[in-house]
């Protein structure tokens, strides 16, 4: 896990991602967070049932290929990790909350 979490921040300073704010849409109110974890089928769970949450999508970031297999992700030939993208409304939960799930988590 701390190997991950190197790595994450690795990601995160590669390529200038502020995790500290996520992208959001100030009109609507909806703020997107993208976290990685080693097994993006390992964190979806903590965030399926929270209020506030309105959508996770798993998929990779980073990597040098374009629309990569999940063999080519698996091999660690792309440069890829395992991520979820979580769409929310930060007035009903705040991107630190989400954040400490997913510290407890990986």
């Amino acid at each position: 896990m701390v190997t991950f979490a190197a790595i994450s921040f690795l990601s995160w300073w590669i390529h200038g991602n502020d995790a500290s704010m996520p992208s959001a849409n100030a009109r609507s109110g909806i703020a997107v967070a993208t976290f990685a974890g080693g097994c993006l089928w390992c964190l979806q769970p903590a965030y399926d049932r929270l209020e506030g949450v309105l959508s996770i999508t798993p998929g990779y970031t980073g990597g040098t290929k374009s629309d990569p297999t999940d063999e080519e992700v698996l091999d660690g030939d792309t440069g890829h990790a395992e991520a979820i993208e979580v769409v929310f409304d930060p007035g009903k939960i705040t991107y630190e909350k989400l954040l400490d799930i997913y510290w407890h988590n990986i």
